[in-house]
């Protein structure tokens, strides 16, 4: 059989449907995916705003905090007044909330990692679709000299 034979542009022509339906497939699912991502991560965001705040000394209480010390200090001798340290250098995040805050970092770096390789595999995806049709003589040729199932792209020799 020669290379041109009716057959192997009917069996292209039957790769390539079954090509552009598997890539429509992990297209449709990519995309899913890319949109729950992008949902989730800014739903994550928002709380990583909130519970960021937890880790940093809170200024209104440490005004609040040295207020009442002048005022202490107003109404009773110096002598009186103990050594208090710093209230904004004493201050320590709780280990709950370096917890909570590990957790909304991590799962907002994985659903990032996530987008980031979702958006590779929609490229090679590109590529892949080009590809074949740069190619299609070399695809002849496995054809012609052995059996290439388009179906489960395996190429097996006669």
């Amino acid at each position: 059989m020669s290379e041109t034979a009716r057959v192997f542009k009917t069996y292209m022509d039957e790769c390539t449907k079954f090509d552009l339906d598997m890539v429509e497939t992990w297209r449709d699912g990519l995309d899913m995916l890319l949109v729950f991502a992008a949902l989730f991560s800014a739903v994550v965001t928002a709380f990583v705003v909130q519970t960021y705040q937890s880790l940093h000394v809170d200024y209104a209480q440490v005004t609040a905090s040295l207020m009442l010390r002048l005022i202490d200090v107003q109404g009773a001798s110096v002598k009186e007044v103990g050594q208090n340290s710093d209230p904004a250098t004493s201050f320590k995040a709780k280990s709950v909330d370096l917890w909570i805050n590990g957790l909304w970092f991590t799962s907002l770096t994985l659903s990032l990692t996530t987008t980031l390789v979702a958006v590779l595999t929609k490229q090679w995806i590109n590529e892949y679709m080009i590809l074949p049709l740069a190619l299609r003589e070399t695809v002849l040729v496995f054809v012609t000299s052995g059996s290439l199932d388009c179906s489960s792209g395996m190429y097996h020799s006669s």
